[in-house]
């Protein structure tokens, strides 16, 4: 896989992927407000009862990472589909001749 082909499927994915994080942001935001009625805690609150912060990170974290998992599926299935290659996996050596 050519370098130039690595590079954008990085650039691909992680525009992806930044979009759908704060996608994922707002929809856990959102349903936290459904459930408690509540605006979600700020972690570094004092005021905020310690279990309420630690059940809106861990919410937060399980959102985050579920979108990640299917952000990148779905890069990898869009990137197959739209550039008829698999996705360029591994790392990347750059090598600087003089």
């Amino acid at each position: 896989m050519r370098l130039a082909d690595k590079l954008l499927w990085k650039l691909y994915a992680a525009a992806i992927g930044a979009l759908m994080t704060i996608a994922s942001k707002m929809l856990v935001k959102f349903a936290w407000k459904s459930i408690t009625g509540r605006e979600p805690p700020s972690p570094s609150d004092p005021e905020a009862p310690l279990q309420e912060a630690v059940s809106w990170t861990v919410a937060s974290a399980i959102g985050v990472g579920v979108t990640q998992i299917l952000t990148q599926r779905f890069a990898a299935k869009r990137w197959s589909k739209d550039m008829g290659t698999e996705t360029p996996t591994g790392r990347t050596k750059i090598i600087v001749s003089a």
